[in-house]
């Protein structure tokens, strides 16, 4: 049994995403938990299993995984046959996996730094910085539309929530902006936002 501790509107959104670009809506039992939000709306909840009390988790058979890349990963490779990442043995699988670790080693630091307006040199050297992290994403969509090539995947709708979430945060590049528009036309992208939109109005979030 696949379960998903999910709030409205939060990082465990993308999850949703992906369940349904998996197809596995009747694989997940999800359930709708409340979270301290940035603005200080929210708080813990005692139903969430969650050791620091956030969302996305996901518990199969008894087991946590924690962290959007790391479920993302879980359950790519569970359902391979959406073709929505490269499984074990693959030439393409170091790359997938070097996209899913730089979500969260990278692009999450910055554009947080980003939004929060700090800056140090020690973050710069540790984490980049908003040229860098634009170049290397230029640079992977040159001649390509998507992370991996030609074919949407996890690695997308990960790396790009970031700048749908925090619109500001988007480079001011051609070719990422491109992308961003590509991720966000497939139906999945509506689908999540249909969800969320449905579990707000009936004060999931609270």
């Amino acid at each position: 049994m696949l379960t998903l501790y999910y709030s409205p509107r939060t990082r465990s959104s993308r999850i949703i995403r992906l369940i349904d670009e998996l197809g596995i809506w009747n694989e997940v039992d999800i359930r709708i938990v409340s979270v301290t939000r940035s603005d200080g709306s929210g708080g813990p909840d005692p139903q969430n299993p969650h050791p620091d009390g956030k969302v996305p988790l996901l518990v199969h058979d008894g087991v946590e995984i924690w962290e959007s890349n790391a479920i993302i990963l879980y359950l790519t490779d569970m359902f391979p046959n959406a073709g929505m990442g490269p499984v074990p043995g693959d030439p393409q699988r170091g790359r997938y996996l070097s996209w899913l670790a730089w979500y969260g080693n990278v692009v999450e630091p910055v554009v947080v730094f980003g939004v929060a307006q700090l800056s140090h040199p020690v973050l710069d050297a540790t984490f980049r910085g908003v040229p860098e992290m634009t170049a290397r994403l230029a640079g992977a969509l040159e001649g390509a539309p998507f992370l991996m090539g030609e074919s949407f995947t996890a690695a997308d709708l990960l790396v790009a929530s970031a700048f749908t979430w925090s619109p500001d945060a988007a480079p001011d590049n051609p070719a990422i902006k491109a992308w961003i528009g590509r991720c966000e036309a497939r139906p999945s992208a509506r689908r999540m936002a249909e969800f969320d939109m449905k579990h707000l109005e009936r004060g999931g979030a609270t």
